[in-house]
């Protein structure tokens, strides 16, 4: 935990009052899911200096159409951008599906390359898997979607369930809450 308490000071050491927002994503439905698992840890990470919510609603979502003005979204994507917009920061979590992301997490990322929640916002994709070499793939595909708004990843790789694991998750919002003080600090 100090980690992610360190993280929140800004770069000349000072406190940041004002606590890191980061929105978990869940990128599949699996009820049982080891991702879900992770991101549920996350949030029980939560402190004064970092706010951690899930958000595990794109199975919500309708398919993307391209023929709906960015401004005339269904209640469900309005949401989905609405807590977006309302993070400093997003932490994603997905299996990999045939080697790429799954289509659930791609339709959400379609519904959102036009309205700019995504653009440049600071994120950190993962997968929970059995073996470091599992996930790899699906994450590459995912970075690579998001390189189409900037997004600033800060980690893209997957988290190895068992030993360990909790001191990985505990690096991964160490870097969120890190590079949101930077950018703070740049904007001030």
């Amino acid at each position: 935990m100090i980690a992610v308490k360190d993280a929140a000071k800004a770069p000349d050491g000072s406190w940041n009052m004002k606590p890191v927002r980061i929105l978990a994503v869940l990128g599949s439905l699996g009820a049982k899911s080891s991702n879900l698992d992770l991101l549920n840890n996350a949030v029980t990470l939560s402190s004064p200096t970092m706010q951690v919510t899930l958000f595990n609603e794109l199975g919500s979502l309708p398919f993307f159409d391209p023929d709906i003005a960015w401004n005339e979204a269904p209640p469900s994507v309005l949401a989905l951008r609405e807590a977006i917009a309302n993070s400093d920061a997003l932490l994603i979590a997905c299996p990999e599906y045939g080697h790429s992301l799954p289509g659930l997490l791609k339709n959400a990322v379609d519904w959102l390359i036009g309205s700019g929640e995504l653009e440049c916002k600071i994120v950190a994709i993962t997968a929970s898997v059995p073996h470091a070499e599992r996930g790899r793939q699906g994450l590459a595909a995912l970075g690579q979607t998001l390189a189409a708004v900037r997004s600033q990843l800060v980690r893209d790789e997957p988290i190895v369930r068992g030993p360990g694991a909790q001191e990985a998750l505990l690096d991964v919002l160490a870097k969120l809450c890190a590079q949101v003080g930077t950018a703070r600090t740049n904007v001030d």
